[in-house]
């Protein structure tokens, strides 16, 4: 279980995670594979027969499932699947045309291009090498202590009272190994010395272990990734119980992980997404600001009233988020509107279209027991069950409002029944969804295809957003959700926020952390509550967390207060505004790099390891990020003023003095209130536009170069008519630029000194 500190009150949850049992002193039930004989070998890979330490014979899978990637499988049965398998699809494993096996009587080599398997069949050993032969990770046995107690679990698997409970693997974890990923992982960037465990918690903000949104997949700084197959609460151990071992624990019938070559970072996530399904890119007014209501109670009036105030001050924004009293109170969710508060919705949602608004409204999987539509879903059979058959009526809000039905989305017309009722608001003319919760299904909840609520727990958040956002584009024609909770496979479903974070400064720390870990598990769209949720905001930390979100994948403002920028002094409502309008300048450079993100995989708001995969100070650096390849963003951290930012190799520009620096080193910055600081890569070619009111669809460009090339500078401006190739070229005391694809050039600026330019 996460840790708590000593006399805390453990607060205990409807949908906490079961626990393993505990082996008591000289307990027997461990079994660790020993020996493996061959018994089938195509050109994919081998299916042997293993002995283990307890005398069972279990089946041992490894197959090629694409280029740089193997899969390994250990289970009683080889036609055996994952629980979670019987309400959704996690992994679809690839081919590989040049992969190639050798299976002798003692040795078994399996070729996948960038990476090989090699095993030794007696005493069994596992390791996975490069193409050079170079050693990424290797299994290692269950060594004994010096008193003759083994501290690390094999591959092999453990039984209680005779029955399997789990089974497990143990890597070799060199001293300076780090890792990154598991999802949104509030937790310092390298997870070594950490024990992540795959649940999805309602986390109650964003400062602990508790994640809404876990990936059972690390990456490694030496360059390879582990993708484990499960939706079980897979429990990793990274390095914490022995610091030489990464130890990984798996609920299920089976073992099933992929090792997924390198050698960089965004090569892995490249390989994981081909594996898990690539990123699905949210439309482009989606990268404007979100305003929200906040966390009270909301009318028709005010909804119009806010949008007038945000037209007449000049504060770009394309979404007006409706959080929960769109619904009458007490009725959460049956996604109904509240017929006094909101007595003309569809001439409401016109009015609001006319001035620029999408609207997005709040749901998730819950009905309260006090709304009218609960007693019918009940009786139809649309919610989770309890064990004795009756619906299971839980504590999804911890007693903050009533106990509410699940619905479950393992059964066909309770999913018909849902979407209908999501096919309603969008044709009124609703844009998008932000799908809150979906983090608690009991584990001992029975679901209508007969899962059980522990196996659906983790890959439930997937079947609700997948039923939301394929509503969505149905209607809407795309197939964006808002999401507070996700499993593996999740960056489908863009975007996602961190949870109900804290308004302290500290809390924006850990969820920059969360955000850059999410990044590093293949999910690139992300968000924030700009001014953190729970709380009111000091105007200075406003301000901060304003930039903070401008300069992220996707922004909003929502809390449990108003985050709206009038409501705080002027001071604070400039510094919120400037900062989004900065957001909207930059719009051309943030919406290229969102394409790329969603061809490829790899994170908007990149760590530092993600480009410099060899500097060991890059997968430790985790209060600042790359947004894109060629923006450095340090959100200030501490209302001191004061923050120390490491640059990476090579020069780096301040965006707001256009003086360069030197990189690889740390740099002391004391920005003023409304700056942030800010490094842009020497040479950066930052294609920009002129803030409205609303994300342009074709905006007119300006070029604005970073130090004058010597030779040449490139950079890709990427939209939906296309790409388009933007090159400054030096021609002795002039930069000639030139544009390759649909956009065109309307001026060129510098940071710092210039030379004359001729636009061809």
């Amino acid at each position: 279980m996460p840790y708590r500190p000593p006399l805390i009150a453990r607060e205990y949850f409807v949908a906490d995670p079961p626990e393993l049992p505990v082996r008591e002193r000289g307990e027997e039930g461990l079994s660790a594979l020993t020996r493996a004989e061959v018994v089938a070998s195509d050109g994919q890979g081998v299916t042997l027969k293993g002995d283990t330490s307890a005398d069972e014979t279990l089946i041992v899978q490894l197959t090629v499932a694409g280029e740089g990637v193997i899969r390994v499988r250990l289970g009683q049965d080889p036609d055996a699947r994952t629980r979670s398998a019987r309400a959704i699809t996690l992994v679809t494993p690839g081919r590989y045309g040049g992969a190639s096996v050798e299976a002798g009587h003692s040795r078994v080599v399996i070729d996948a291009g960038s990476l090989r398997a090699e095993v030794r069949l007696d005493p069994w050993n596992l390791r996975f090498t490069d193409r050079a032969g170079r050693t990424l990770v290797e299994q290692a046995p269950a060594r004994p202590d010096i008193s003759g107690r083994v501290r690390t679990l094999p591959f092999g698997r453990s039984t209680a009272d005779g029955v399997p409970v789990a089974y497990h693997d143990t890597f070799v974890a060199p001293a300076d190994e780090a890792f990154g990923g598991f999802g949104e992982s509030f937790t310092p960037l390298d997870k070594r010395g950490q024990r992540p465990l795959m649940w999805n918690f309602d986390a109650f903000g964003a400062e602990s272990q508790r994640a809404y949104k876990n990936v059972p997949f690390y990456l490694s700084n030496r360059g390879y990734g582990i993708l484990v197959d499960s939706g079980a609460p897979v429990e990793f151990d990274m390095c914490q119980s022995t610091h030489s071992a990464v130890q990984i624990v798996v609920p299920d019938d089976l073992i099933d992980y992929y090792v997924i070559a390198g050698p960089a970072p965004a090569e892995v996530l490249s390989r994981f997404c081909a594996l898990t399904g690539k990123p699905v890119l949210p439309p482009k007014w989606a990268f404007g600001t979100w305003i929200s209501s906040g966390f009270f109670r909301d009318s028709q009036e005010r909804v119009l009233e806010r949008a007038r105030k945000i037209r007449e001050r000049g504060i770009p924004c394309d979404v007006l988020h409706l959080d929960c009293y769109w619904q009458a109170d007490g009725h959460w969710s049956d996604l109904s509107w509240d017929p006094e508060a909101f007595p003309d919705p569809a001439g409401m949602l016109a009015v609001l279209r006319e001035q620029g608004f999408r609207v997005c409204l709040w749901i998730n999987p819950y009905v309260s027991h006090l709304s009218p539509a609960f007693a019918d879903a009940a009786r139809q059979g649309f919610f989770l069950r309890r064990q004795d058959g009756e619906p299971y009526v839980a504590d999804v809000w911890h007693g903050s409002h009533e106990p509410s039905g699940i619905v479950d989305f393992t059964n066909p017309a309770a999913v018909e029944w849902f979407r209908g009722l999501l096919l309603d608001r969008l044709r009124e003319g609703v844009a998008v969804f932000k799908t809150d919760f979906a983090e608690g299904v009991p584990a001992d909840a029975v679901a209508f295809n007969g899962m059980s609520g522990t196996d659906l727990h983790n890959v439930y958040t997937l079947l609700f957003n997948d039923t939301v956002a394929e509503a969505t584009r149905e209607v809407a024609g795309h197939g964006m959700v808002w999401a507070r909770s996700s499993y593996l496979g999740g960056q489908r479903h863009p975007a996602q926020w961190s949870g109900d974070v804290d308004a302290v400064y500290p809390a924006m720390g850990s969820t920059i952390r969360g955000g850059l870990s999410h990044g590093l598990s293949g999910v690139p769209f992300w968000s924030h509550d700009a001014g953190g949720f729970t709380g009111t905001p000091t105007p200075d930390l406003y301000i901060r967390w304003s930039q903070f979100g401008a300069l992220s994948p996707l922004v909003r403002f929502h809390g449990t207060t108003s985050r709206e920028p009038w409501e705080f002094p002027p001071h604070a409502e400039m510094g919120a505004v400037e900062a989004i309008r900065l957001r909207y300048r930059l719009m051309p450079y943030i919406y290229s790099a969102a394409v790329t993100a969603a061809e490829t995989g790899a994170p908007m708001m990149r760590a530092l390891c993600v480009d410099h995969p060899d500097d060991p100070v890059a997968w430790q650096a985790d209060l600042e990020y790359l947004l894109g390849t060629d923006l450095l963003v340090a959100p200030m951290i501490s209302a001191d003023g004061t923050r120390k930012v490491y640059l990476p190799s090579g020069v780096w520009v301040d965006y707001w003095t256009g003086e360069p620096t030197d990189g690889g080193r740390y740099v002391t910055v004391s920005p003023p209130l409304d700056q942030i600081p800010l490094f842009v890569r020497h040479g950066a070619l930052i294609p920009v536009t002129e803030p409205r009111d609303t994300v342009t669809e074709d905006p007119l460009i300006t070029l604005v170069v970073y130090g004058v090339p010597e030779r040449e500078s490139r950079t890709t401006i990427r939209d939906l008519d296309g790409d388009t190739i933007v090159t400054a070229v030096r021609d002795g005391d002039r930069l000639v630029v030139g544009a390759d694809g649909p956009k065109r050039i309307a001026g060129v600026e510098f940071a710092g000194p210039g030379i004359p330019v001729v636009i061809e």
